[in-house]
């Protein structure tokens, strides 16, 4: 004799406890509505990895388009001052020569300072003949007034 295991009914064909009869497939997906306990906790861990990711990036990003901002206008002061020695023979005397001698528009702002009067002007240091031909003391380097510390550890000051 042969024996057959029977069959356990499928879980939409089994009798309904509310109303006793036969359970059809939409009455099975009607009754699991919404997303489970795990589902969520699942999805909230992924949103909280994610922004933790990106908070430290977001965080700095306006300190590094500030540092930035700063290396592009020390460049180009600097570019401006060699160009004026080049074309006049002579450094300039402030920052205001080269804005009177129409290299500049205006002085541009520090961007560590919010000022355009915060400037260090580094000048040259002439040698006992140049003070003996009356030479006049022009700028050479500029620097920024901050004294702040930099992403990287220098100061901003020492740029």
């Amino acid at each position: 004799m042969m024996f057959t295991q029977k069959v356990k009914p499928l879980p939409w064909m089994e009798q309904n406890t509310k109303t006793g009869n036969k359970m059809t497939h939409m009455t099975l997906s009607r009754t699991k509505k919404g997303f489970t306990l795990i589902e969520m906790i699942i999805v909230f861990v992924l949103i909280g990895i994610l922004v933790g990711l990106g908070i430290p990036h977001f965080k700095y990003s306006t300190w590094r388009a500030k540092e930035a901002v700063l290396k592009e206008d020390l460049f180009s002061l600097r570019m401006l001052i060699n160009q004026y020695y080049t074309d006049k023979g002579k450094y300039p005397a402030t920052l205001h020569t080269l804005v009177d001698e129409e290299y500049l528009r205006t002085i541009p702002i520090d961007p560590m300072t919010d000022s355009s009067e915060t400037w260090i002007e580094v000048q040259q240091t002439p040698t006992d003949e140049d003070l003996i031909q009356g030479f006049e003391i022009g700028i050479v380097d500029v620097l920024s007034g901050s004294n702040k510390k930099a992403l990287d550890g220098t100061l901003y000051n020492t740029w």
